[in-house]
Protein backbone atom coordinates (compact mmCIF):
# COMPACT_ATOMS: atom_id res chain seq x y z
CA UNK A 1 0.00 0.00 0.00
CA UNK A 2 1.34 3.62 -0.80
CA UNK A 3 1.70 6.15 1.26
CA UNK A 4 -1.09 9.07 1.16
CA UNK A 5 -0.15 11.96 -0.97
CA UNK A 6 -0.86 15.56 0.38
CA UNK A 7 -1.35 18.15 -2.11
CA UNK A 8 -0.63 21.76 -1.15
CA UNK A 9 -3.33 23.96 -2.11
CA UNK A 10 -1.97 27.30 -3.54
CA UNK A 11 -3.63 30.11 -2.32
CA UNK A 12 -6.01 31.46 -4.53
CA UNK A 13 -5.80 34.96 -6.02
CA UNK A 14 -7.53 37.79 -4.09
CA UNK A 15 -10.72 39.27 -5.87
CA UNK A 16 -9.93 41.96 -7.41
CA UNK A 17 -11.45 45.26 -8.63
CA UNK A 18 -10.75 48.00 -10.97
CA UNK A 19 -11.77 51.14 -10.92
CA UNK A 20 -11.00 54.56 -11.69
CA UNK A 21 -11.39 58.38 -10.19
CA UNK A 22 -10.90 61.61 -12.29
CA UNK A 23 -10.43 64.92 -11.32
CA UNK A 24 -10.09 67.82 -10.11
CA UNK A 25 -11.87 66.28 -6.32
CA UNK A 26 -13.15 68.86 -4.37
CA UNK A 27 -13.41 68.66 -0.60
CA UNK A 28 -16.78 68.58 -1.07
CA UNK A 29 -16.94 65.66 -3.61
CA UNK A 30 -15.24 63.28 -1.10
CA UNK A 31 -18.32 62.06 0.89
CA UNK A 32 -19.90 61.12 -2.63
CA UNK A 33 -17.08 59.42 -3.70
CA UNK A 34 -16.70 57.40 -0.70
CA UNK A 35 -20.22 56.68 -0.69
CA UNK A 36 -19.65 54.86 -4.48
CA UNK A 37 -16.55 53.31 -4.15
CA UNK A 38 -17.71 51.50 -0.77
CA UNK A 39 -21.08 50.74 -2.95
CA UNK A 40 -18.65 49.01 -5.25
CA UNK A 41 -16.69 47.39 -2.85
CA UNK A 42 -19.77 45.85 -1.31
CA UNK A 43 -20.65 44.42 -4.15
CA UNK A 44 -17.68 43.05 -5.34
CA UNK A 45 -16.38 41.35 -2.41
CA UNK A 46 -13.04 42.53 -3.85
CA UNK A 47 -9.98 41.82 -1.58
CA UNK A 48 -7.90 44.19 -3.66
CA UNK A 49 -9.17 47.61 -5.69
CA UNK A 50 -6.57 48.66 -7.85
CA UNK A 51 -7.90 52.74 -8.23
CA UNK A 52 -6.70 53.90 -11.53
CA UNK A 53 -5.36 57.94 -10.93
CA UNK A 54 -3.84 58.95 -14.20
CA UNK A 55 -3.94 62.92 -14.80
CA UNK A 56 -5.67 63.24 -11.61
CA UNK A 57 -4.73 66.55 -9.70
CA UNK A 58 -1.26 65.87 -6.98
CA UNK A 59 -2.62 68.21 -4.53
CA UNK A 60 -3.82 67.38 -0.50
CA UNK A 61 -7.46 67.41 -1.56
CA UNK A 62 -6.56 64.21 -3.53
CA UNK A 63 -4.38 62.59 -0.91
CA UNK A 64 -6.82 63.11 1.67
CA UNK A 65 -9.65 61.58 -0.72
CA UNK A 66 -7.45 58.59 -1.43
CA UNK A 67 -6.87 58.06 1.95
CA UNK A 68 -10.35 58.06 3.28
CA UNK A 69 -10.84 55.55 0.49
CA UNK A 70 -8.32 53.06 1.78
CA UNK A 71 -9.95 53.71 5.21
CA UNK A 72 -13.07 52.83 3.80
CA UNK A 73 -12.06 49.44 1.60
CA UNK A 74 -10.26 48.55 4.87
CA UNK A 75 -13.64 48.16 6.79
CA UNK A 76 -14.79 45.79 3.60
CA UNK A 77 -11.62 43.89 4.16
CA UNK A 78 -9.80 45.15 0.75
CA UNK A 79 -6.81 46.99 0.37
CA UNK A 80 -6.72 49.85 -2.34
CA UNK A 81 -3.99 50.26 -4.62
CA UNK A 82 -3.10 53.16 -6.85
CA UNK A 83 -2.10 52.53 -10.65
CA UNK A 84 -0.57 55.00 -13.17
CA UNK A 85 0.24 57.63 -10.46
CA UNK A 86 2.12 60.67 -11.68
CA UNK A 87 5.84 60.91 -9.64
CA UNK A 88 4.59 63.97 -8.01
CA UNK A 89 1.44 62.33 -6.27
CA UNK A 90 3.75 59.32 -5.36
CA UNK A 91 5.96 62.53 -3.90
CA UNK A 92 2.64 64.15 -2.30
CA UNK A 93 1.68 60.75 -0.96
CA UNK A 94 5.16 59.89 0.48
CA UNK A 95 5.76 63.67 2.13
CA UNK A 96 2.62 63.19 3.50
CA UNK A 97 3.97 60.02 5.20
CA UNK A 98 1.18 58.08 3.65
CA UNK A 99 3.35 55.37 1.07
CA UNK A 100 2.59 52.87 3.57
CA UNK A 101 -1.06 53.39 3.63
CA UNK A 102 -1.48 54.43 0.22
CA UNK A 103 0.71 51.65 -2.02
CA UNK A 104 1.15 51.94 -5.59
CA UNK A 105 1.18 49.66 -8.49
CA UNK A 106 4.09 50.02 -11.39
Amino acid sequence: MSPPVERAMAPAEPRMLDFSIHGPIERADLPGLCERVCALLAASGAEVARCDVRGIQPDAVTVDALARLQLAARRHRCTVRLVHASRELLELVSFMALADVLPSEG
